[in-house]
């Protein structure tokens, strides 16, 4: 007795396997693996220029207070308070009515509002008609504006030179 159902591909003239005689396995061809074409490498390719998307600005809305430390690449725009220092590979604009209390390092800051902290390092500052400004500034150029208020000590338009010594845009420095 049988449990199980051969399937023939004869015809009906040819006589069924007997049952006990030997399975044959079913030999299946494996598939020929995708053939894929030979990349082309090519020796004139000329160098390619890496665009970096512009970044980001953060802003702080003028009904925020907030509390801590700014830091990374980007820009951020101060409307409300904030009390901490910002290091950022940006732009620092503080909008008139807004308050900072901290130290600053940016590329570019804009004063419309109040600093009570140092500027260090930054390319270019300005100082708009309704900004303050309390502490020390250290810039490669600033732009005041009339009716802006700063106090403490301003150094700009210097460079430090390869050899760590003080330089002008020029290339001349005190002493040199």
């Amino acid at each position: 007795m049988a449990f199980f159902k051969e399937t023939t591909t004869g015809t009906r003239d040819t006589p069924p396997a007997p049952i006990d005689a030997p399975r044959q396995p079913v030999v299946r061809e494996a598939p020929e693996p995708v053939r894929k074409p030979p990349e082309r490498v090519e020796t004139h390719a000329e160098p390619r220029t890496v665009v970096r998307p512009e970044p980001k600005e953060s802003v702080i809305a003028a009904e925020l207070t907030l509390e801590g430390k700014i830091e990374g690449v980007g820009h951020v725009r101060i409307a409300g308070r904030f009390k901490g220092d910002i290091h950022v590979q940006g732009n620092v604009t503080i909008e008139h009515g807004a308050h900072v209390a901290g130290q600053v390092r940016a590329r570019q800051v804009i004063i419309a509002g109040e600093l009570q902290g140092n500027i260090d390092g930054a390319e270019r500052v300005e100082l708009q008609q309704t900004g303050v400004m309390t502490g020390d500034l250290k810039s490669g150029s600033l732009i005041v504006a009339a009716g802006s208020r700063m106090r403490g000590q301003v150094e700009f338009g210097w460079e430090t030179a390869p050899n760590g010594k003080l330089g002008n845009s020029q290339g001349h420095g005190p002493g040199g």
